[in-house]
């Protein structure tokens, strides 16, 4: 990914539910020319009134909602977002407050090439999600919290650490 980056610039995808609040930084980054090297693909969601899309619209981004159908299977709806990502000609992907487990399959196809943001020092507060993470660091009484970076695999929250 790195010597590509080179040559082209890096195609992020982002996923995310929610309001988007941590890409903020990274969309002020690229609209300010300090990603060098860097370009935000898409952004997709599976909420149609999700703020990330609203948030990554106004910056240029083009944003779509790919909602689960009723019934639909975790490795179905992972197909139909792998085929957004590849449409846009996502090279890497960064999850911000993505409400959604991936499929086995989701995992092993963008295998190192897909973040995660997660509200907690992991392995602290592994598996939740959203403010119910922050409720457990209240309820815990930690004396510190922060997000945690890492690499999304088929175990929930478990992948390496990239920055804390």
């Amino acid at each position: 990914i790195a010597r590509r980056c080179l040559d082209a610039p890096l195609r992020v995808g982002v996923l995310g539910s929610t309001r988007g609040t941590s890409l903020q930084a990274v969309l002020d980054a690229a609209a300010g020319g300090t990603l060098a090297n860097v370009s935000l693909a898409c952004c997709l969601s599976n909420k149609a009134d999700a703020p990330i899309l609203e948030r990554c619209a106004k910056a240029g981004v083009p944003a779509e909602c790919l909602k689960a159908a009723k019934g639909e299977d975790r490795a179905a709806y992972g197909e139909r977002v792998t085929a957004a990502l590849e449409r846009h000609g996502v090279d890497v992907v960064l999850c911000v407050g993505w409400m959604r487990i991936f499929s086995d399959a989701f995992c092993r196809r963008w295998r190192g090439r897909c973040l995660n943001v997660h509200p907690s020092l992991l392995p602290a507060h592994a598996g939740g999600m959203d403010l119910e993470v922050h409720a457990a660091v209240l309820a815990a009484g930690d004396a510190e919290t922060g997000c945690t970076v890492h690499l999304v695999t088929e175990d929930v929250d478990a992948g390496a650490v990239v920055a804390q």
